[in-house]
Order: C-alpha cells, then sequence, then structure tokens
C-alpha cells in the first residue's frame, strides 16, 4: 500500500531534532543546576538583610516561637487534666514570661552591682591595658591591632557599656511586651496544631513530618540546655563567690546564658570572670577559675548534655559554629542564642520536608549512619590484622 501523503501542497516533512550529545545535555543539566543554586543563594541574602532590617521585632516572636514549642505539652498536660483551654494558655503564658521577666530583672540587678563596683577597678584595669599592649607588640602585633585591644580595657567604655543595659529601659519593656503578647497569642493559635497537622498528613506527610520531629527536637534540646545551664551557672557563681572574684552573680548569669550558645559561648563566659579574678587575686585564682570552668564545661557539654539530647541536633560543628555567627549578624545577641533552634528551623523546612533532600543530612551533621559505618570498618580492620597478612592467624610470637 503507498504511503498515504498530506494532500496540502505547502506541507513540509518536518524532521525530529536530533538529541544533543551526551556531554551537550550533561553541561545543559550543570548549567541549570548552577543557575538554581545562584539563585537560591540570591533569594537567601535578600531574606537574611529582610530579617535584620526588622531585626528588633523579630527576635522577640521567635524567642517566644521557641518558649511556647517547650511550653506546649505544658498545656496540654492541663487541658487533659480538666483545665479549660483558655485559662490553660493564659497560665502557661503568664508563668514563662513570670520566669523571663524574672530573669531579666536579676540581669539588672547583677549589672547594676557591676557598675557600682567597677570605679574601684579602674586604675588595674589600665595597667593591665597597658602590659597587655606591651606583651603584644613585643611579639610583633601592629600598633593599631594593640591599640584596638587594649581599648578594650578602658574602664569608661565598660561602664557607658553597662549603664547602657541598664538605661535601656524602655526597650526591655516593650521586648517583654512583645515576649508576652506572642506568648498568649501563639498557645492559643497551637491549640489547633494537631488537627492541622492531620489535615495536611494526606498530601504533605513531609512537611508533617519535618515538623513534628523538629519540635520535638527543639522542646528536647532547649529544655536539656537551660536545665545544665542553671545547674552550670549556679557551680560557677559559687566558685567565684568563694575565689574572691568581684560581680559573681553577674558572670554566673552569664554562664547560663553562653551555655545556649555553642563552641563560642564558653570562652565568651570564660574571659570576665579571667580579668577580674586576676586583678583580685592574681595568676592563682587565674588558674582555679580557669580549672573550674573546663570542668564544668567538659562534663555538661561534652559528656552529659550529648547523651541527654542523642540525635535531636545532628548539625556539624562547622555548621554550628557558622549558624552562631549568622543568626547573631542577623538578629543580634538573641540570634545567637536562638541559633541551633532557628538552624534546625532551616534544615526541617528545606531538607527534612522533602524526602529526596534528606540526602543531605548525613553532610551536615546526621553521622548516624557514618558513625555505624566507621565502626563495621574499624571490626574489620581489627579483624585483618588478627588473621594475618596471609588470611592465617596472626603469628603470636617468635619461634623456639
Amino acid at each position: 500500500m503507498a504511503e498515504r501523503r498530506s494532500w496540502w501542497p505547502f506541507h513540509k516533512q518536518h524532521e525530529a531534532p536530533a538529541p544533543p550529545p551526551a556531554e551537550e545535555a550533561s553541561a545543559q543539566t550543570d548549567s541549570g543546576r548552577g543557575v538554581r543554586i545562584l539563585l537560591g543563594l540570591a533569594s537567601a541574602v535578600v531574606i537574611a538583610f529582610g530579617m535584620h532590617a526588622i531585626g528588633g521585632i523579630l527576635a522577640p516572636v521567635l524567642l517566644a516561637l521557641i518558649l511556647t514549642i517547650c511550653a506546649q505539652p505544658v498545656r496540654v498536660w492541663l487541658t487533659r487534666h480538666g483545665t479549660p483551654d483558655g485559662l490553660a494558655t493564659v497560665a502557661v503564658a503568664l508563668t514563662v514570661f513570670a520566669l523571663l521577666a524574672g530573669f531579666v530583672g536579676l540581669l539588672i540587678l547583677a549589672t547594676a552591682e557591676f557598675v557600682g563596683m567597677l570605679p574601684q577597678y579602674t586604675e588595674q584595669l589600665e595597667q593591665l591595658g597597658q602590659q597587655l599592649g606591651s606583651w603584644l607588640e613585643s611579639i610583633g602585633i601592629g600598633a593599631a591591632q594593640v591599640q584596638t585591644i587594649v581599648s578594650g580595657f578602658d574602664p569608661g567604655k565598660l561602664l557607658n557599656l553597662a549603664t547602657s543595659v541598664l538605661g535601656d529601659a524602655f526597650g526591655l519593656v516593650s521586648f517583654l511586651v512583645i515576649v508576652l503578647t506572642m506568648l498568649i497569642l501563639m498557645p492559643a493559635d497551637a491549640a489547633y496544631t494537631p488537627t492541622v497537622m492531620k489535615q495536611l498528613q494526606p498530601t504533605k506527610p513531609g512537611l508533617v513530618f519535618a515538623l513534628s520531629g523538629y519540635a520535638r527536637n527543639v522542646r528536647r534540646y532547649m529544655v536539656v540546655t537551660a536545665a545544665l545551664g542553671i545547674v552550670q551557672g549556679l557551680i560557677n557563681g559559687f566558685a567565684l563567690v568563694i575565689l574572691g572574684v568581684p560581680a559573681a552573680l553577674l558572670w554566673a548569669i552569664l554562664s547560663f546564658l553562653c551555655s545556649f550558645i555553642p563552641n563560642v559561648g564558653y570562652f565568651v563566659a570564660l574571659i570576665p570572670p579571667l580579668v577580674f579574678g586576676y586583678l583580685t587575686g592574681g595568676w592563682g585564682t587565674v588558674i582555679a577559675v580557669i580549672v573550674v570552668y573546663g570542668l564544668i564545661n567538659a562534663v555538661v557539654q561534652s559528656i552529659v548534655q550529648p547523651k541527654v539530647v542523642g540525635n535531636a541536633v545532628a548539625l556539624s560543628q562547622t555548621l554550628t559554629f557558622f549558624s552562631v555567627l549568622f543568626w547573631a549578624v542577623v538578629i543580634g545577641p538573641i540570634g545567637a542564642i536562638l541559633a541551633v533552634p532557628l538552624t534546625l528551623f532551616v534544615r526541617a523546612i528545606l531538607i527534612d520536608a522533602d524526602p529526596g533532600a534528606r540526602i543531605w543530612r548525613a553532610p551536615i551533621g546526621d553521622l548516624t549512619e557514618a558513625k555505624r559505618l566507621m565502626k563495621q570498618e574499624s571490626q574489620a580492620r581489627k579483624a585483618q590484622r588478627h588473621r594475618g597478612p596471609a588470611g592465617g592467624p596472626a603469628a603470636s610470637g617468635s619461634g623456639s
């Protein structure tokens, strides 16, 4: 049978385009991936600048969100035992706010004590700054860098910094008002969270899985860190009182706050007691402070906390340190304290919610599978050494 042809005279037979070579197709795919990565980075920069611009209201809102997540089980327990939903929400919100306000008041009291005793150490601080500057110049540090470091020992600047904290009462009041308001509104909205999660489960199971895991992990991390931070602050404070270091209450509070800042918080909390310990007791007090802080930090943050928190964080040390710097720049000091919860939220949205992207959990710090494989490899190497190079048993000693 003859091939049927179109009767339209202007009809043209268009041949299908030949597929591009494999190398060209790969190059196009890589180019598209590169464009997506650049667009993602550009979007992240824009979002970061936008968050920084509203950091004054974003910081208390995020703090209230984390506190709401931590206090949610208490509200659920109250409602389960017959407390009306509204009363349970208000009771938990007021309790959390009272604790936060009490902590802020204690911080202001300790700062006032520090301001009162600081003039007593003016001459000693100046001499210590000069000694440090001379030593830095002797080891080759430039004069400009030395002047920048020595200026940190200026009693006038320290006094201005401390009094600025006391004088910014309006800022603290507005901060606490925002936190209180959000602590009342967020738990009220959170009452609908279980129902909303059930609605999303059929269509967005990955998102429900990610948000549920995020709430559990953040709750475990924050509650454990807060409890251990209180213990750490109390022990450090009592030790400083025994050693005669001034403003021990302020440094104990600083130790508690810095327990939420991974990697760098220990050193931030250690420096002021070292300086004032040296001014009051010399090198003996300095060594004693280092020993006490080092032992407490080693036991709490290196032994107890990892065992209790477990795999709730699962972030690499590098990413954790970068997150502290990033969130501190974006929303201020509160960002450094909330760096781990905020980074975990970003991971939950971008990685945990997407089954195809969960492969990136290992590169950013979830080393559960990697540790298991390393353990197997170590056992295999040990077995190989016992078998010997020829596959037989290793020689146990020299021949007689």
